[in-house]
């Protein structure tokens, strides 16, 4: 019996805890900008984004706090932390083309056996947002992807090839779903994390791709 999917919270949470003391981490739009407020306690994160500003913090939910010339790349207010700093556009993307980004965490339309990433075109679409998830995915040092294990039309959004326009080919290197975790080695994908009451071959029932199992498969942990 299947038990229910991960909601977005625990996802970005599970995300969060791959961020070590001191990392250069980048974030994508949607689930993956949810960890900024979802940092282990005690460990010290520089969030990096794309129009310049470095080192801040959560997203601000009440209007009254926010700075409206205070955004991230999103688009959103965000608390400013202690050291913040702002750079020029062109620095930004060299921090990014340089490698000095420890982890992007992106969302994806799809991901392959072979960790391509496809995330820029929608499926009959005509036009896409092509930016700096390219650059990202090609130079962070670790690409993770958080996203739903399915689309609205229920098929699988961990594939065997992937089907829509590629930002990067074998770019990914950890997938997290509301179903569990997925690590992508030179083998093909490896389950290593299943959410609660579900089972691997549940999980794989729902995955185009061939999951093989960790022998240490357990159940999604979120302790740091």
């Amino acid at each position: 019996m299947s038990g229910e999917r991960l909601d977005e919270q625990t996802i970005a949470m599970r995300a969060a805890k791959e961020f070590q003391d001191g990392m250069v981490v980048n974030l994508g739009m949607g689930i993956p900008m949810l960890c900024t407020a979802l940092v282990p306690e005690g460990r010290e994160v520089l969030f990096h984004s794309e129009n310049g500003v470095i080192g801040f913090g959560a997203t601000i939910t009440n209007p009254e706090d926010a700075d409206i010339d205070l955004l991230n790349a999103q688009g959103q207010p965000v608390y400013a932390k202690p050291g913040i700093c702002f750079v020029d556009h062109a620095d930004s993307f060299v921090m990014i083309r340089g490698g000095h980004v420890d982890i992007t965490v992106l969302g994806a339309l799809q991901v392959s056996a072979k960790g391509d990433l496809a995330n820029w075109r929608m499926p009959g679409k005509q036009y896409g947002s092509i930016g700096g998830g390219m650059d990202l995915a090609f130079r962070a040092r670790k690409v993770i992807v958080c996203m739903t294990h399915t689309a609205k039309d229920g098929t699988p959004k961990v594939v065997r090839e992937c089907s829509l326009p590629l930002t990067a080919p074998g770019s990914v290197d950890l997938i997290i779903t509301d179903l569990g975790v997925i690590d992508v080695t030179p083998e093909g994908l490896v389950l290593k994390e299943v959410a609660p009451g579900w089972a691997p071959q549940d999980v794989q029932e729902l995955t185009d791709a061939p999951l093989g199992l960790d022998p240490a498969l357990r159940e999604v942990d979120l302790v740091s």
